[in-house]
C-alpha cells in the first residue's frame, strides 16, 4: 500500500496543506474548511492517519474518500463524520468538510484558495491508480 503525508498549516480563513509521496516529493497541495472543532460540513477533519478509497459520488463522480473508524470517520457512517471526500474544488468556501487539491496555492476571488485543482486532481487520481491508499495528516 501506498503512504502518504499531508502536512498542514492552519489559519482563520482556512487550513492548507501540502501531501507528500514516501520519498518526501511533492504530490500536489490541497484547501480544507478552517478547524472548527472537527464540525460535520465546516471543518478540516483531524490529524491522524486515513485510508483513502474510490468512491462515487452522487455530485462530484468518481473520487476518493476518506476512513478511519478510530476518528471517528467512514464513509458511510454512522460516525462522527461521513463523506470526507476529495474532489475538485478552489477555496475552503467550495468545501463542506472535503479537501480540494490544487497545483499550487494562490487566491480566488480575493481569497486564498488552490490553483488548477482540475489538473492537480486528475494527476491525484493517477498517482493513486485506483488502489486503497494511506495519508497521514499532521501539523507543518
Amino acid at each position: 500500500m501506498k503512504h502518504f503525508s499531508l502536512k498542514r498549516r492552519y489559519f482563520e480563513h482556512g487550513t492548507y496543506s501540502i501531501l507528500h509521496r514516501e520519498d518526501g516529493s511533492k504530490v500536489c497541495c490541497f484547501a480544507e474548511r478552517p478547524m472548527l472543532n472537527n464540525k460535520a460540513s465546516s471543518s478540516c477533519i483531524v490529524e491522524g492517519t486515513y485510508m483513502a478509497m474510490v468512491h462515487e459520488s452522487p455530485k462530484f463522480g468518481t473520487c476518493y474518500a476518506l476512513e478511519a473508524p478510530e476518528l471517528g470517520v467512514s464513509r458511510y457512517g454512522p460516525s462522527l463524520r461521513t463523506h470526507i471526500l476529495i474532489h475538485k474544488a478552489n477555496s475552503p468556501q467550495d468545501l463542506e468538510g472535503c479537501l480540494a487539491p490544487g497545483v499550487e496555492f494562490g487566491f480566488v476571488h480575493g481569497e486564498w484558495a488552490v490553483l488548477n485543482s482540475t489538473a492537480a486532481f486528475s494527476a491525484l487520481m493517477a498517482e493513486f491508480a485506483g488502489e486503497i491508499v494511506s495519508i497521514s495528516i499532521t501539523k507543518d
